[in-house]
């Protein structure tokens, strides 16, 4: 459940761009709700294809080129250190490729996700120092590399520290650390991947007066990939790499992400950003987490079109292994859900298990953060110390959280949104409540979906969304428009692709609207002909035997009129119950149901024959004035009392009616009981 909120628009503005620039209205409206509002911003984002800042506005940039340039010199050894996800994999393989084509001495390295987990290790280092490296160059990692690169000093091995993740209170004792996020860095644009920062590596090596175009074009489809596959912000620079690296990607310039591309089954599509995100990404990162990061780099560097076929279809037999392993991991914490669905009612949702592969429970605790609109941890358990990852929602900093939690830890290191720490087995409960007790001080949002504007069906049209195409690539920090249509009536649902997606025909007035909803059954879908909704929809232009038509992509949907703001205040007060928070007696008196309540959800539920879609959709066809706490009252008070069994998991939701002999005593129920006590201030 979420609030849907329409971004704030300055109409007056919008006309004002509209008519300054010649841009069509709806343009001129997205520009402003994202505020690029003033003539640079605004020139920038749609004109600008090639211009960078300088590389040397970042602090140790000039360090970093001077040792660079003297090992080239001097013939040293230099190996790239990368990171074993696809924007690590991609600035491997740019300054990788970018070193050898100047004639330096280069090799690359990436570490083992499962043997040696993610930065330098001494280990490496050592077997670097075995083959002659001088000079090490990390990408995409180093900045939390204290201990490695001090002891890499002892080897009289240097480092160039070239990353973009957050700067711990003590930085490692390298030549250069190239980090925009230093607070010392006065850096223009902050919001560089991995790969983007050795893009500018690479152009401050050039110089001052660098072939900034020339660059782009050797490189610029490598830091795409990685840019999109971190999930930073397309705006600045990195809409400069992404818009570029698109063009070239499409025009099949590098055989690697060719071979990719084909074994993706995008061949002769035209690929966007999502595309990317959606497909190639995957797959290198399936590399990097089932062991073949250092084949991924050679992949994207090789000019042999069966070698990088082969390392392609491996790439992809990986990322099928990742999805059966995601599935798993998924299937076992669903299973725990459905046994203790207390899990769920914490702040911060953190769920382990034995064995879990470490290199899937990143993209495990993003489908959790998905379903219930929290932050969530996944911590697999291996021996002593284990390892976690955790992904965060919105206007909450996991990376926070965390480091609130590093007494109990043994490292961590992440972002706002993602984290990954290792911790002793034995301290995992500390954590959990710990974490829990931070996140009570510092409430986690309420879940939202942002729609940019409100359309009348009547607007829809192939022109409208052909014009978006302008404000492309769309990603992190620019997303694709998204339209709510409200108050539309349901008037057809069919089945489409062997049933498992279904094709929707709405209208409201005069206007019909034929929309898709993908990867959702029949047996799933809670609404029904005649049922009036709201939608949450992208648009896109489809080309079929050189005609074009509007595909309307329903991304989320609700009944209309619902109050949302009750739902979810209630929804927060039933779970502050659950776990034991202190709540008012006024609180609970109205999350306490009389009987008249009770009679008419168990009538419903008799006479339907219990339930199977979601519990939000129960909510609905109750068609009474029942808050979502006080039915969640209702249906546990049933489940304890034998009326009901509930049968509730991470997309299921099933009530079924129990066989009942005699009257049954409402006042037995624990939760009841417990709800009363509170009620009347015992």
């Amino acid at each position: 459940m979420k609030k849907w909120i329409t971004r704030k628009l300055n109409k007056d503005n919008a006309v004002a761009i509209s008519q300054r620039y010649d841009l069509p209205m709806l343009i001129a409206m997205l520009l402003d709700i994202r505020g690029i509002t003033d003539e640079d911003a605004i020139i920038d984002f749609l004109s600008n294809e090639t211009l960078t800042a300088s590389p040397f506005e970042i602090k140790d940039m000039d360090q970093a080129v001077e040792r660079i340039q003297a090992a080239i010199e001097d013939g040293e050894r230099i190996c790239v250190y990368g990171d074993f996800d696809a924007d690590g994999v991609t600035a491997t393989a740019l300054l990788y490729s970018y070193l050898s084509d100047i004639g330096a001495d280069a090799m690359y390295y990436i570490p083992s996700r499962e043997t040696e987990g993610y930065g330098m290790n001494r280990e490496a280092v050592d077997r670097l120092y075995e083959r002659g490296v001088k000079l090490i160059i990390t990408v995409d990692n180093g900045i939390a590399a204290v201990d490695e690169i001090a002891y890499a000093n002892t080897l009289e091995i240097d480092t160039v520290v070239t990353d973009h993740h957050a700067i711990p209170d003590v930085l490692p004792d390298a030549v250069a650390v190239i980090d925009p996020h230093r607070p010392d860095c006065d850096s223009s644009f902050k919001e560089l991947s991995g790969v983007g920062v050795a893009f500018k590596l690479v152009q401050a090596v050039e110089g001052d007066y660098a072939d900034v175009e020339g660059l782009l074009e050797n490189y610029s489809d490598l830091a795409a990939i990685g840019t999109v596959g971190d999930i930073v912000t397309l705006r600045g620079e990195n809409r400069v790499l992404v818009k570029n690296g698109l063009r070239h990607i499409n025009n099949g310039d590098r055989l690697g992400i060719a071979a990719l591309t084909q074994d993706a089954g995008l061949s002769g599509k035209h690929i966007s950003a999502g595309n990317l995100s959606f497909t190639l990404v995957p797959r290198i990162n399936a590399g990097g987490r089932l062991g073949l990061s250092q084949k991924s780099v050679t992949m994207l560097l090789s000019d042999d079109e069966d070698y990088a076929l082969d390392i392609a279809a491996e790439l992809s037999a990986d990322n099928a292994d990742r999805q059966r392993i995601e599935r798993d991991i998924l299937s076992d914490i669903d299973m725990m859900i459905r046994e203790n669905p207390s899990l769920v009612n914490n702040r911060i949702i953190v769920v382990y298990g034995e064995g879990w592969h470490k290199g899937v429970i990143g993209i495990v605790a993003s489908r959790i953060k998905e379903v219930y609109m929290k932050p969530a941890i996944v911590i697999s358990l291996d021996g002593d110390v284990c390892r976690a990852s955790g992904r965060s929602v919105q206007g909450f900093s996991l990376i926070d959280a965390v480091f609130a939690c590093s007494d109990l830890l043994t490292q961590c290191g992440g972002h706002p949104m993602a984290v990954g720490f290792g911790i002793r087995r034995e301290k995992i409960e500390d954590f959990i409540e710990k974490i829990n007790r931070y996140a009570a001080d510092h409430p986690v949002p309420a879940p939202t979906l942002e729609l940019d504007c409100k359309l009348n069906p009547a607007q829809l049209s192939v022109e409208l969304a052909k014009g978006l195409s302008m404000l492309e690539p769309f990603g992190a920090g620019n997303p694709t428009p998204l339209f709510g249509l409200y108050n539309m009536t349901l008037r057809d649902i069919r089945e489409i692709g062997g049933g498992k997606h279904l094709r929707l025909t709405l209208s409201r007035g005069d206007s019909t609207v034929y929309a898709l909803r993908f990867s959702t059954t029949l047996a799933e879908f809670p609404y029904q002909a005649g049922d009036v909704v709201d939608l949450a929809v992208t648009l896109d232009v489809n080309v079929y035997n050189n005609s074009e038509s509007l595909s309307v992509f329903i991304r989320d949907m609700r009944f209309s009129g619902r109050e949302e703001d009750s739902m979810l205040l209630s929804k927060e007060l039933f779970e502050a119950f659950c776990r034991g928070d202190g709540i008012t007696p006024e609180q609970a008196r109205s999350l306490t149901p009389s009987r008249e309540e009770f009679a008419v959800v168990y009538r419903f539920l008799r006479t339907a024959g219990g339930y199977h879609y979601s519990f939000d959709s129960l909510l609905y066809r109750l068609n009474a004035d029942i808050g979502y706490g006080k039915l969640r009252v209702i249906l546990e008070c049933m489940n304890e009392l034998g009326l009901i069994t509930i049968d509730e998991g991470m997309y299921e939701f099933e009530v079924k009616l129990c066989e009942v002999s005699g009257k049954v005593d409402l006042n037995t129920s624990v939760i009841i009981t417990k709800l009363r006590e509170v009620s009347v201030g015992e």
